[in-house]
Protein backbone atom coordinates (compact mmCIF):
# COMPACT_ATOMS: atom_id res chain seq x y z
CA UNK A 1 0.00 0.00 0.00
CA UNK A 2 1.21 3.52 -1.11
CA UNK A 3 0.48 7.11 -0.30
CA UNK A 4 0.97 10.11 -2.02
CA UNK A 5 4.15 10.98 0.19
CA UNK A 6 5.33 7.56 -0.54
CA UNK A 7 5.43 4.01 0.66
CA UNK A 8 3.64 3.41 3.76
CA UNK A 9 5.26 2.75 6.96
CA UNK A 10 4.21 1.72 10.02
CA UNK A 11 6.60 2.00 12.86
CA UNK A 12 5.54 0.63 17.05
CA UNK A 13 7.38 1.57 20.17
CA UNK A 14 7.23 -0.24 23.09
CA UNK A 15 3.77 1.53 24.51
CA UNK A 16 0.73 -0.35 23.16
CA UNK A 17 2.05 -3.06 20.45
CA UNK A 18 -0.97 -5.09 21.00
CA UNK A 19 -2.57 -2.17 19.11
CA UNK A 20 -0.20 -1.22 16.76
CA UNK A 21 -0.70 -5.05 15.29
CA UNK A 22 -4.11 -4.29 15.52
CA UNK A 23 -3.96 -1.20 12.84
CA UNK A 24 -1.26 -2.86 10.67
CA UNK A 25 -3.95 -5.25 10.14
CA UNK A 26 -6.49 -2.59 9.42
CA UNK A 27 -4.30 -1.54 6.71
CA UNK A 28 -3.40 -4.90 5.59
CA UNK A 29 0.53 -4.05 6.16
CA UNK A 30 3.17 -5.47 8.01
CA UNK A 31 4.77 -3.49 11.31
CA UNK A 32 8.43 -2.27 9.80
CA UNK A 33 11.06 -4.34 11.86
CA UNK A 34 12.82 -2.11 14.49
CA UNK A 35 14.36 -2.88 17.24
CA UNK A 36 13.29 -0.37 20.52
CA UNK A 37 15.48 -1.59 23.13
CA UNK A 38 17.04 -0.47 26.50
CA UNK A 39 21.22 -0.43 27.46
CA UNK A 40 21.88 -1.65 30.82
CA UNK A 41 21.67 2.09 32.38
CA UNK A 42 18.20 2.33 30.69
CA UNK A 43 18.93 4.44 27.75
CA UNK A 44 16.89 3.72 24.83
CA UNK A 45 17.83 2.52 21.43
CA UNK A 46 16.20 2.11 18.33
CA UNK A 47 17.41 0.85 14.74
CA UNK A 48 15.28 0.43 12.06
CA UNK A 49 15.22 -2.47 9.91
CA UNK A 50 14.15 -2.13 6.84
CA UNK A 51 14.74 0.85 3.91
CA UNK A 52 12.06 3.41 4.87
CA UNK A 53 13.94 6.20 2.56
CA UNK A 54 11.05 8.50 0.67
CA UNK A 55 8.09 6.40 2.66
CA UNK A 56 5.33 8.21 4.80
CA UNK A 57 6.29 7.05 8.07
CA UNK A 58 3.15 6.90 10.94
CA UNK A 59 5.20 5.89 14.59
CA UNK A 60 2.34 4.73 16.69
CA UNK A 61 3.29 5.23 20.40
CA UNK A 62 0.54 6.75 23.11
CA UNK A 63 2.98 8.28 25.77
CA UNK A 64 1.23 6.59 28.13
CA UNK A 65 3.00 5.07 31.81
CA UNK A 66 5.66 5.09 31.98
CA UNK A 67 5.50 8.54 30.21
CA UNK A 68 8.94 9.93 29.99
CA UNK A 69 9.96 6.15 28.51
CA UNK A 70 7.43 6.48 26.01
CA UNK A 71 7.98 9.83 25.13
CA UNK A 72 11.58 9.47 24.67
CA UNK A 73 11.24 6.37 22.45
CA UNK A 74 9.14 8.55 20.27
CA UNK A 75 11.32 11.40 20.10
CA UNK A 76 14.58 9.16 19.11
CA UNK A 77 12.44 6.82 16.82
CA UNK A 78 11.53 9.76 14.57
CA UNK A 79 15.37 11.06 15.10
CA UNK A 80 16.17 7.51 13.64
CA UNK A 81 13.22 7.79 10.49
CA UNK A 82 14.38 11.86 9.82
CA UNK A 83 18.15 9.78 9.74
CA UNK A 84 16.54 7.21 7.39
CA UNK A 85 15.61 9.54 5.03
CA UNK A 86 11.63 9.19 5.74
CA UNK A 87 10.02 11.21 3.16
CA UNK A 88 7.59 12.13 6.20
CA UNK A 89 6.63 11.55 9.77
CA UNK A 90 3.39 11.42 11.20
CA UNK A 91 3.61 11.01 15.06
CA UNK A 92 0.05 8.74 15.98
CA UNK A 93 -0.24 9.34 19.45
CA UNK A 94 -3.63 7.15 20.77
CA UNK A 95 -3.27 9.01 23.80
CA UNK A 96 -0.98 12.26 24.40
CA UNK A 97 0.59 12.34 27.86
CA UNK A 98 0.85 15.50 29.36
CA UNK A 99 -2.53 17.26 27.76
CA UNK A 100 -3.49 17.61 31.25
CA UNK A 101 -0.83 20.49 32.19
CA UNK A 102 -2.66 22.08 29.15
CA UNK A 103 -2.50 26.06 31.01
CA UNK A 104 -0.56 27.05 34.20
CA UNK A 105 -2.53 26.14 37.49
CA UNK A 106 -0.60 28.41 39.68
CA UNK A 107 2.30 30.84 40.18
CA UNK A 108 5.47 29.79 38.87
CA UNK A 109 3.86 26.14 37.01
CA UNK A 110 4.82 24.64 33.65
CA UNK A 111 2.72 24.53 30.23
CA UNK A 112 4.14 20.69 29.97
CA UNK A 113 1.58 19.93 27.37
CA UNK A 114 3.66 22.97 24.76
CA UNK A 115 6.80 21.46 26.12
CA UNK A 116 5.60 18.17 25.07
CA UNK A 117 4.39 19.54 21.29
CA UNK A 118 7.23 21.36 20.98
CA UNK A 119 10.07 18.42 21.71
CA UNK A 120 8.08 16.61 19.11
CA UNK A 121 7.86 19.19 16.64
CA UNK A 122 11.59 19.92 17.10
CA UNK A 123 12.39 15.78 16.71
CA UNK A 124 11.28 16.00 13.28
CA UNK A 125 7.13 15.11 13.26
CA UNK A 126 5.95 16.43 10.48
CA UNK A 127 2.34 16.26 11.68
CA UNK A 128 0.54 14.79 14.72
CA UNK A 129 -2.47 12.59 14.70
CA UNK A 130 -3.94 11.81 18.19
CA UNK A 131 -7.27 10.80 19.79
CA UNK A 132 -9.56 13.12 22.40
CA UNK A 133 -7.48 15.59 23.66
CA UNK A 134 -7.87 16.74 26.79
CA UNK A 135 -8.61 20.14 25.87
CA UNK A 136 -8.72 20.96 21.89
CA UNK A 137 -6.60 24.10 21.79
CA UNK A 138 -3.87 22.14 22.45
CA UNK A 139 -3.53 21.63 18.90
CA UNK A 140 -2.51 24.89 18.74
CA UNK A 141 0.53 24.31 20.97
CA UNK A 142 2.06 22.61 17.52
CA UNK A 143 3.32 24.53 15.16
CA UNK A 144 2.71 21.36 12.24
CA UNK A 145 -0.48 19.78 10.64
CA UNK A 146 -2.59 18.38 13.80
CA UNK A 147 -5.51 15.70 13.64
CA UNK A 148 -7.48 15.17 17.04
CA UNK A 149 -9.72 12.28 15.99
CA UNK A 150 -12.54 11.34 18.73
CA UNK A 151 -14.00 7.89 19.83
CA UNK A 152 -17.78 9.67 19.99
CA UNK A 153 -18.88 7.61 17.17
CA UNK A 154 -17.77 3.63 18.33
CA UNK A 155 -19.56 5.13 21.67
CA UNK A 156 -22.76 6.23 20.24
CA UNK A 157 -22.58 2.72 18.38
CA UNK A 158 -21.85 0.97 21.43
CA UNK A 159 -24.46 2.92 23.72
CA UNK A 160 -27.20 2.56 20.92
CA UNK A 161 -26.91 -1.46 20.70
CA UNK A 162 -26.99 -1.83 24.59
CA UNK A 163 -29.68 0.96 26.16
CA UNK A 164 -32.84 1.99 25.71
CA UNK A 165 -32.89 5.84 25.14
CA UNK A 166 -36.25 6.82 25.92
CA UNK A 167 -34.86 5.75 29.40
CA UNK A 168 -31.02 7.11 29.27
CA UNK A 169 -29.79 10.52 30.05
CA UNK A 170 -26.10 11.51 29.61
CA UNK A 171 -24.01 13.05 32.80
CA UNK A 172 -21.14 15.34 32.77
CA UNK A 173 -18.67 14.26 35.25
CA UNK A 174 -17.79 17.91 35.94
CA UNK A 175 -18.63 21.31 34.57
CA UNK A 176 -15.61 21.51 32.00
CA UNK A 177 -16.51 18.48 30.44
CA UNK A 178 -20.30 19.73 29.70
CA UNK A 179 -19.50 20.40 25.87
CA UNK A 180 -18.51 16.90 25.34
CA UNK A 181 -21.33 15.29 27.45
CA UNK A 182 -23.90 17.78 25.10
CA UNK A 183 -22.13 16.61 21.73
CA UNK A 184 -23.04 12.81 22.85
CA UNK A 185 -26.31 13.16 23.93
CA UNK A 186 -26.92 15.44 20.81
CA UNK A 187 -26.01 12.68 19.01
CA UNK A 188 -28.43 9.95 20.74
CA UNK A 189 -31.05 12.30 21.40
CA UNK A 190 -31.35 11.68 25.49
CA UNK A 191 -31.35 14.69 28.11
CA UNK A 192 -28.07 15.74 30.02
CA UNK A 193 -27.06 16.73 33.37
CA UNK A 194 -24.27 17.82 35.34
CA UNK A 195 -22.26 16.43 38.77
CA UNK A 196 -21.00 19.97 40.31
CA UNK A 197 -17.50 18.18 42.35
CA UNK A 198 -15.15 20.64 43.85
CA UNK A 199 -11.53 18.95 43.80
CA UNK A 200 -9.68 19.64 47.29
CA UNK A 201 -6.33 18.56 45.98
CA UNK A 202 -5.04 16.68 42.90
CA UNK A 203 -6.24 13.10 42.49
CA UNK A 204 -9.20 13.84 44.75
CA UNK A 205 -12.36 15.20 44.41
CA UNK A 206 -15.57 15.58 46.09
CA UNK A 207 -19.10 15.55 44.32
CA UNK A 208 -21.56 18.39 45.90
CA UNK A 209 -24.60 18.85 43.87
CA UNK A 210 -25.97 17.25 40.66
CA UNK A 211 -27.74 19.64 37.90
CA UNK A 212 -30.55 17.92 36.76
CA UNK A 213 -33.60 15.12 37.46
CA UNK A 214 -31.97 11.84 37.22
CA UNK A 215 -34.30 9.70 38.70
CA UNK A 216 -35.41 6.81 36.67
CA UNK A 217 -32.96 7.00 34.12
CA UNK A 218 -29.84 5.06 33.29
CA UNK A 219 -27.09 7.59 33.48
CA UNK A 220 -24.50 7.20 31.23
CA UNK A 221 -20.82 9.70 32.08
CA UNK A 222 -19.25 10.57 29.54
CA UNK A 223 -15.33 12.12 29.59
CA UNK A 224 -11.80 11.75 27.89
CA UNK A 225 -9.71 10.63 30.88
CA UNK A 226 -9.61 8.46 34.29
CA UNK A 227 -7.21 7.88 35.87
CA UNK A 228 -7.89 7.38 39.84
CA UNK A 229 -11.40 6.50 39.32
CA UNK A 230 -12.10 8.78 42.17
CA UNK A 231 -14.27 11.10 39.96
CA UNK A 232 -16.28 8.51 38.57
CA UNK A 233 -17.13 6.62 41.85
CA UNK A 234 -18.41 9.74 43.49
CA UNK A 235 -20.35 10.61 40.54
CA UNK A 236 -21.89 7.85 40.82
CA UNK A 237 -22.93 7.69 44.03
CA UNK A 238 -24.02 11.05 43.65
CA UNK A 239 -25.80 9.90 40.88
CA UNK A 240 -27.71 6.68 42.62
CA UNK A 241 -28.71 8.83 46.02
CA UNK A 242 -30.79 11.31 43.31
CA UNK A 243 -32.83 8.16 42.19
CA UNK A 244 -30.82 6.96 39.32
CA UNK A 245 -31.57 3.50 38.08
CA UNK A 246 -27.85 2.46 37.17
CA UNK A 247 -24.79 4.64 36.39
CA UNK A 248 -22.67 3.50 33.36
CA UNK A 249 -19.50 5.10 32.44
CA UNK A 250 -17.95 5.74 28.73
CA UNK A 251 -14.25 7.13 28.85
CA UNK A 252 -11.86 7.39 25.97
CA UNK A 253 -8.24 7.14 27.81
CA UNK A 254 -8.04 4.56 30.70
CA UNK A 255 -4.73 5.64 32.80
CA UNK A 256 -6.27 3.84 35.80
CA UNK A 257 -3.20 3.93 37.67
CA UNK A 258 -2.57 2.86 41.37
CA UNK A 259 -5.34 0.99 42.85
CA UNK A 260 -7.99 2.75 40.29
CA UNK A 261 -9.14 -0.95 39.25
CA UNK A 262 -9.85 -2.23 42.36
CA UNK A 263 -11.87 1.27 43.04
CA UNK A 264 -13.90 1.18 39.94
CA UNK A 265 -14.37 -2.80 40.79
CA UNK A 266 -15.82 -1.70 44.46
CA UNK A 267 -18.08 1.12 43.24
CA UNK A 268 -21.79 2.15 42.62
CA UNK A 269 -20.63 1.79 38.35
CA UNK A 270 -22.66 -0.69 36.47
CA UNK A 271 -20.12 -1.02 34.21
CA UNK A 272 -16.62 1.52 32.68
CA UNK A 273 -16.14 1.44 28.89
CA UNK A 274 -12.38 2.58 28.01
CA UNK A 275 -10.92 2.30 25.06
CA UNK A 276 -7.46 0.78 24.42
CA UNK A 277 -5.86 3.89 23.69
CA UNK A 278 -3.61 2.99 26.59
CA UNK A 279 -2.69 -0.83 27.04
CA UNK A 280 -4.86 -2.40 30.22
CA UNK A 281 -2.87 -3.78 32.50
CA UNK A 282 -3.62 -7.22 34.30
CA UNK A 283 -5.53 -5.47 36.96
CA UNK A 284 -7.95 -3.50 34.49
CA UNK A 285 -8.46 -6.59 32.17
CA UNK A 286 -9.45 -8.80 35.35
CA UNK A 287 -11.96 -6.20 36.24
CA UNK A 288 -15.24 -7.34 36.22
CA UNK A 289 -17.07 -4.32 35.61
CA UNK A 290 -14.41 -2.77 33.17
CA UNK A 291 -15.06 -3.21 28.92
CA UNK A 292 -12.79 -1.99 26.75
CA UNK A 293 -13.88 -0.89 22.88
CA UNK A 294 -11.09 -1.42 20.14
CA UNK A 295 -10.30 2.02 18.57
CA UNK A 296 -7.60 0.46 15.32
CA UNK A 297 -10.08 0.37 12.66
CA UNK A 298 -10.65 4.22 13.18
CA UNK A 299 -6.99 4.86 13.46
CA UNK A 300 -6.60 2.88 10.27
CA UNK A 301 -8.83 4.70 8.42
CA UNK A 302 -7.48 7.86 9.66
CA UNK A 303 -4.00 6.69 8.69
CA UNK A 304 -5.31 5.85 5.58
CA UNK A 305 -6.57 9.49 4.71
CA UNK A 306 -3.80 11.21 5.65
CA UNK A 307 -1.51 8.85 3.59
CA UNK A 308 -3.78 9.49 0.50
CA UNK A 309 -4.58 13.59 1.11
CA UNK A 310 -7.98 12.35 2.29
CA UNK A 311 -9.98 14.20 4.54
CA UNK A 312 -10.05 12.84 7.83
CA UNK A 313 -12.62 15.05 9.40
CA UNK A 314 -15.13 13.42 6.93
CA UNK A 315 -15.10 10.50 9.30
CA UNK A 316 -17.22 12.13 11.77
CA UNK A 317 -19.40 13.81 9.55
Amino acid sequence: MSGKNGSIKLVAGNSNPALAQAIAQGLDLPLTKAVVRRFADMEIFVEIQENVRGSDAFIIQSTSFPANDHLMELLIITDALRRSSARRITAVLPYFGYARQDRKSGSRTPISAKLVANLITQAGVDRVMTLDLHAGQIQGFFDIPTDNLYAAPLMVRDIKDKFDLSKTMVISPDVGGVARARGLAKRINTPLAIVDKRRERAGESEVMNVIGDVAGYTCILIDDIVDSGGTLVNAADALIAKGAKDVYAYITHGVLSGGAAARITNSRLKELVITDSILPTEAVTKAPNIRTLPIASLISDAIARTAAEESVSSLFD
